[in-house]
């Protein structure tokens, strides 16, 4: 058993609070810092495949985000010019081939959930507690104060104030943007969300799927697209630019823009970073999630990997008999993989967006389920 008593997550999102319920759970004190007033997230969808559903119940909530969420039974990707279907995708026996369901969820019901089981573990919430720096274990605070404990984690995604700790350079534009919106669902793209999928095309691609009873499309457009940096999820963004830029793309592509135009649109830049050789620094700071592996979202495990990194450090710490034998054994646990999942996760962004997507999913196809990302069970890894 880990002699460690007192652990330090700095950020408050999906990665920070499943690690903190995850090592509460184990037995240790656990302090989370949210530099927000409050703890929440934005109006956006998130994919959460059966290898992150299983993190999810090792802190005991997969069936409450199963319930909050949507479990489709097929997908599909469509071509961007006249919306043929070149490759479906059966996901109605996930559940049984990998003991696990694929959820889609609204963010903010999932954080809900998160939150409700970090307070039930007895987990110490501090919002308003924007770190600044970091020094030995200890994060600071704006005000000055020192929150001191026996290991400090970076779960404060791709900008990270604790990776400065690593490396001082900022996050790299990928050359990739994109725009979200969120519609209510109507006549007009109902099909759509009852058969959730992809177009890809020629430098661009389109997610879409449905959240809270499929009463709402989440939608996600994606494009190369130079001089344009800025990063946040809530930047305005015109409709007509979004328009422009799909111009000359099938009907079914038109009705999507033309509900997320309908609906408060969105716009950034999606910035990543490089793999780090290591993500323990002084044996007692690592990082986790965004902070560790900023990756391109055209794998769908961003959210996936934080969760997976979240219960592997908790079960590490557990199971070491002190912190720098447990976040060694958590890193050894969870680099390769993660390293894999960040460069596969950029390889795709060039198969999907490709120059001939007549020829899309003809050849051998690797995607996330292809590459056996879902069989991984964060549960039992050896740690």
């Amino acid at each position: 058993m880990s002699k460690a008593k007192r652990i330090v997550i700095v950020g408050g999102g999906i990665g920070g609070l499943t690690a903190a319920t995850a090592i509460a759970q184990a037995g240790m004190q656990t302090v989370l810092l949210e530099s927000a007033p409050v703890f929440g997230e934005i109006g956006a969808g998130v994919t959460l495949s059966p290898n992150a559903i299983k993190g999810l119940d090792h802190i005991g909530i997969c069936e409450a985000v199963a319930a909050a969420g949507i479990e489709p039974s097929r997908q599909r990707i469509q071509h961007w010019q006249d919306d043929r279907i070149l490759v479906p995708m059966e996901r109605a026996s996930q559940r049984a081939k990998y003991g696990a369901p694929y959820v889609t969820v609204h963010r903010a019901d999932l954080h809900k959930l998160l939150l409700q089981a970090a307070e039930r573990a007895g987990v110490e919430l501090r919002t308003n507690a924007g770190v600044v720096d970091t020094a030995g274990s200890a994060a600071i605070l704006a005000s000055g104060e020192r929150v001191e404990g026996d290991a400090l984690i970076g779960a404060d995604g791709v900008k990270s104030v604790v990776r400065r700790r690593f490396e001082s350079g900022p996050a790299i534009f990928t050359g990739h943007v994109a725009w979200r919106a969120m519609a209510p669902v109507d006549d007009s793209i109902r099909a759509l969300t009852d058969y959730p999928g992809i177009h890809i095309g020629p430098g661009r691609m389109i997610t879409r799927y449905g959240v809270r009873g499929n009463a709402w499309l989440n939608m996600v457009f994606f494009a190369r697209q130079a001089g344009w940096t800025d990063e946040g999820w809530t930047i305005p963004a015109e409709p007509a630019e979004l328009a422009a830029t799909y111009a000359g793309w099938g009907d079914e592509v038109q009705a999507l823009i033309a509900a997320a135009s309908r609906q408060p649109l969105f716009k950034w830049a999606i910035n990543a970073r490089s793999p780090l050789p290591d993500w323990v620094v002084d044996e007692r700071v690592a990082l986790l999630g965004d902070a560790a592996h900023a990756m391109t979202p055209f794998l769908g495990h961003g959210a996936a990997c934080a969760i997976e990194d979240a219960v592997v450090l908790a079960r590490a710490l557990a199971a070491a008999a002190d912190v720098p034998e447990g976040l060694r054994r958590y890193v050894d646990a969870r680099h390769e993989r993660a390293t894999f999942i960040q460069a596969e996760s950029n390889a795709n962004a060039d198969r999907m967006q490709g120059q001939d997507s007549d020829l899309f999913g003809l050849g051998q196809m690797r995607d996330e389920e292809s590459l056996g990302l879902f069989t991984y069970d964060c549960r039992t890894v050896p740690v």
